[in-house]
């Protein structure tokens, strides 16, 4: 319209109620005038006529049947997409969450859509991206903060996920794990297997609020707790269990009650630091039963237990040295040989044979009671789940989850005692060891931070006795396989060290 040398001077709409809507045209028609541009619209009969107040009113009722009309739609298209989703589990598109990707499900189920070509769109795990899922709330569960849990992810070279998916993150710099991006994994429910739709819900906000002529701009907020449906059954594979993703919202919700200082208190920072400590707060010394610090020297790293940190009147005041010290190097080359002495041909039969020995037995028949309870419990767990999903408030729920949990924990327990399903057989045991090498020379050249970790999962304990100059070490070995639930057996050994 600006340009004089224009080869037309007027505008046809041919519906007005598909052209604007709102108060748009008393925005746009003074522009039309100003650059002497007629509009014909064909409810008008005719040309517009800017000085012809029923024009005026009929286009501002034209705008606004033409808004209302819109958002008609908008609910309508939604409420349609909120029934497929509770009633079939739908998977509505867009970008499918770390840990899934989206697969053909076969033919569409409308037939119209089906005779045109298109096909169901259904989330499958992708197993790689699924097992970071799983350890990013399992270390949230056990204490780690959003930034310490991104912060090892980074450290062991696991890809973000839009360097894993550049494809459809193209919006993203692929800098790294951040805490947002764990935040965001453990804020997301469809990880539980079930179907949740609405969680952002789009707004249309102001460009520039004090020039309403400018326009409307798109943001997407976190909707409304009772705007986000959940369909009624499992609709994909899950990630997580039920139980454990509530158990982490609990913790969040908890965490946040408490403002920042709460926060930094609930969770271990995973702060960097100048030494890796590969026994840290495995080490208990048996004169104070307390456990040892770590202290680098100029020659290594040592671990210690001063006496002036006991409390006034302790009882180890009377037997307790000034300083007790333990060097890292002597017991980590003792702890690894113990390690790998277990898989040794002498040791293997007696590992073996103590790892299927920790399996439960197999189930006696006719425990009805006890499944029934389990039953029951889990079912108010899925309901207290509904209610968390639908707006209500965790904290509330509190002292009702921690009921039904210990009823499930009572009745798993009188399963328990009952006997559980036969696990693993001792040549899958064999197997299993077999393909993990020579597991000593493994250790030897382990990465310290990795090696930590490792000591870690074990679950190991050690106890150095200054008198003796020995450690006594407990681990834990678990055999990781679905027909065992929990199956372990502690191992327990004296090491002797080098004075």
């Amino acid at each position: 319209m600006k340009n004089p040398r224009r080869t037309w001077n007027a505008l046809v709409v041919g519906e007005g109620t598909r052209c604007w809507f709102g108060n748009q045209f008393s925005l746009i028609a003074p522009r039309f005038a100003a650059y002497g541009v007629e509009l014909w619209v064909p409810e008008l009969g005719g040309r517009f006529d800017p000085r012809n107040p029923s024009h005026k009113m009929l286009m501002s009722v034209l705008g606004g049947m033409s808004e209302s009309e819109r958002q008609h739609v908008q609910a309508r298209v939604r409420a349609a997409m909120d029934a497929q989703v509770v009633n079939e589990g739908r998977h509505q598109g867009g970008r499918a969450p770390y840990g899934y990707v989206v697969v053909d499900g076969g033919p569409h189920p409308n037939p119209r859509k089906a005779a045109e070509g298109f096909r169901l769109r259904v989330l499958a795990i992708d197993e790689p991206a699924a097992e970071v899922v799983r350890r990013i709330f399992a270390e949230y569960l056990d204490g780690m903060g959003d930034r310490a849990i991104a912060n090892g992810l980074n450290r062991d070279g696991i890809p973000c996920p839009s360097a894993r998916r550049p494809e459809q993150n193209r919006h993203r710099l692929a800098d790294g794990w951040q805490g947002s991006t764990t935040r965001s994994i453990l804020e997301n429910p469809r990880y539980t297997g079930y179907a949740v739709f609405g969680r952002s819900a789009r707004q249309e906000m102001l460009f520039d609020p004090d020039d309403v002529a400018a326009g409307n701009v798109v943001r997407f907020r976190r909707a409304k707790p009772d705007r986000v449906v959940r369909s009624r059954k499992p609709a994909h594979p899950k990630i997580v269990s039920v139980e454990d993703f509530t158990q982490a919202q609990l913790i969040r919700r908890a965490k946040a009650a408490g403002g920042l200082r709460t926060a930094r208190k609930a969770e271990r920072a995973g702060r960097p630091v100048k030494h890796v400590y590969l026994f840290r707060g495995l080490i208990r010394c048996a004169a104070c039963e307390r456990k040892m610090e770590g202290s680098p020297r100029k020659y290594g790293m040592y671990y210690r237990c001063p006496v002036r940190t006991l409390a006034p009147g302790a009882q180890a005041l009377l037997t307790h040295p000034p300083t007790i010290y333990l060097r890292e190097e002597p017991l980590r080359d003792a702890v690894n040989g113990w390690i790998g002495g277990l898989f040794d041909q002498q040791n293997i039969e007696r590992t073996v044979s103590q790892l299927l020995g920790a399996q439960p037995a197999v189930r006696a028949e006719g425990d009805g009671v006890a499944s029934k309870q389990l039953e029951e419990a889990e079912a108010k767990l899925r309901r207290f789940q509904d209610a968390i999903a639908a707006g209500v408030d965790p904290t509330a729920l509190v002292e009702s989850i921690n009921e039904a949990q210990a009823d499930r924990a009572a009745a798993q327990g009188a399963l328990a005692a009952a006997g559980e399903p036969a696990g693993i057989t001792d040549a899958e045991v064999y197997a299993m060891i077999d393909s993990l090498g020579d597991i000593g020379a493994a250790l030897a050249d382990s990465e310290p931070g990795k090696l930590a970790r490792l000591y870690r999962d074990l679950r190991l304990d050690l106890r150095y006795d200054n008198e003796k100059e020995a450690v006594y070490a407990t681990t834990s070995l678990r055999v990781n396989n679905a027909g065992v639930r929990g199956a372990c057996c502690s191992l327990t050994t004296r090491l002797h060290l080098p004075t």
